[in-house]
């Protein structure tokens, strides 16, 4: 087949041009509306303005809690006794800070971060306590390099991480790059975040964060 000069008819050039402004301006819509926040303007979480509750999950809810196949549904992490506690789904909230769990009993992973299986550091932020009860990651401080941590995701999948490294931020000053980041490159890491520190005077906020690193063990 010859391929010759295509001279356009005329009105073409214009309908063409129109249609590409179109979808460059419709693909501008879509940027500026549904954001993706860099990572150095997230906040960490913190306690919501409503009280997390306090009432532990039964047996039976832990058992028949599911999500989707792809995503983690437990986590267990031997060393501070802790077997299955359920893993919620958070986003942020209108002051780009990472949600908090409703129950201090269950593990929240931010769904912007990597999922089980996949490259990247999933990111998981359970309480320290509430004022009447000890919270999921209560001992979380207490995690030395070496101990596991288990995943599992939603269709039954297990993944297995040590515990490389902890670190504790000011709570105002919370390196939420390195949060998100694989504490090992080119290997999917698992970072955990609690409160930890004081509690500030006259608020239920403490006044530090610690973070635990941990990667996927080969």
């Amino acid at each position: 087949m010859k391929i010759g000069k295509m001279i356009p008819r005329k009105g073409e050039f214009w309908i063409s041009f129109s249609i590409c402004t179109m979808l460059i301006a419709t693909g501008l819509v879509i940027n500026y509306s549904q954001p993706k926040p860099p990572k150095e303007d997230l906040k960490a979480p913190t306690v919501s303005r409503q009280a997390p509750s306090s009432i532990k999950p039964s047996v039976k809810e832990i058992q028949q809690y599911t999500v989707a196949p792809d995503l983690p549904r437990y986590i267990s992490i031997p060393a501070i006794h802790i077997d299955q506690a359920r893993v919620i789904q958070l986003g942020l909230d209108k002051n780009n800070q990472i949600a908090s769990p409703a129950n201090i009993f269950d593990a929240g992973w931010y769904n912007a971060s990597a999922k089980p299986g996949t490259p990247g550091a999933m990111f998981i932020y359970g309480h320290v306590s509430s004022w009447t009860a000890n919270g999921l990651f209560h001992d979380l401080k207490k995690l030395k390099p070496g101990n596991t941590i288990t995943i599992e995701r939603g269709d039954g999948q297990k993944f297995t991480f040590a515990v490389k490294a902890t670190k504790t931020y000011d709570a105002n000053n919370v390196d939420m790059g390195a949060a998100l980041t694989p504490v090992e490159p080119n290997t999917q890491g698992l970072n955990l975040m609690t409160c930890t520190g004081q509690v500030i005077k006259g608020t239920s906020e403490f006044n530090e964060r610690l973070v635990v690193f941990a990667s996927l063990q080969q």
